[in-house]
């Protein structure tokens, strides 16, 4: 397994849920973390948990469907740290008002900035200093829905998270020779702030039964830890308990 001290990883969404426990699992391991969200405040209580457990990271709030923000923050990573080793690319959303009645052009296009561009974006900027190492690792937090149609995740979500996981094998396909990973993770359902937008969120009961962050963060260390040889293309992950296996 490859040692993780020294190395260098930028988190997206790092303000809560799987974001925040995969840096805080990344920065155990020895990585200098760089966090990325919406909000600074939710960042920096990421930052002290960090710092609590003596790990280091860096907190630089920015909308990543900018498409000028992703590249200023990899700009900013290079020149502090001269290195950019891993990628988790864990931002994105979804809406209350999710079915086809209900959509509008304003919230179609919001979801595939947050969900698809933003990963684009980010995957595109994280790849020049990986390149110029000849090593980097890259990891797409998308969905159950990104394989498995179903009604709940909603017909936007569902597209974009499919696209995502095509954006991580393109990456493969092309950027192999450039000693560069791309790994796609479909977790189905996750204990996370973004069940409150669901039309009827679950209840804790529910939620004790799905996945939780820091799972995700377990798997997401065994990724990035393997040999330099290995590439884990996509990982299906679910709770034991999987209700849309339920007759």
């Amino acid at each position: 397994m490859n040692s993780l001290v020294g190395k260098v990883a930028w988190i997206t969404g790092a303000g809560s849920g799987i974001g925040q426990a995969v840096a805080t699992a990344l920065a155990g391991a020895g990585c200098t973390v760089v966090l990325t969200g919406r909000r600074q405040e939710a960042l920096e209580q990421t930052a002290a948990t960090i710092a609590a457990k003596g790990g280091t990271s860096v907190a630089r709030a920015g909308d990543l469907t900018d498409p000028e923000t992703p590249g200023a923050i990899v700009a900013e990573i290079e020149s502090r740290f001269g290195r950019l080793d891993i990628l988790v690319n864990n931002a994105g959303g979804n809406i209350v008002e999710r079915a086809w009645k209900d959509l509008t052009p304003g919230s179609i296009d919001g979801l595939i900035h947050s969900n698809l561009s933003a990963a684009f974006y980010c995957a595109a900027a994280a790849m020049h200093p990986m390149r110029k190492a000849q090593r980097g690792q890259l990891i797409h937090i998308a969905s159950w829905a990104g394989k498995f149609i179903h009604p709940v995740s909603g017909p936007v979500y569902t597209a974009a998270k499919h696209a995502v996981i095509a954006m991580s094998q393109s990456i493969n396909m092309e950027e192999y020779r450039n000693g560069i990973r791309s790994t796609a993770i479909l977790p189905a359902e996750v204990a996370t702030p973004i069940l409150e937008k669901r039309p009827t969120p679950p209840t804790a009961e529910e939620r004790a039964a799905m996945l939780q962050p820091a799972d995700l963060a377990e798997l997401a260390l065994f990724i990035v830890s393997q040999p330099a040889s290995v590439c884990l293309n996509e990982v299906v992950v679910s709770p034991r308990l999987n209700k849309f296996y339920e007759r």
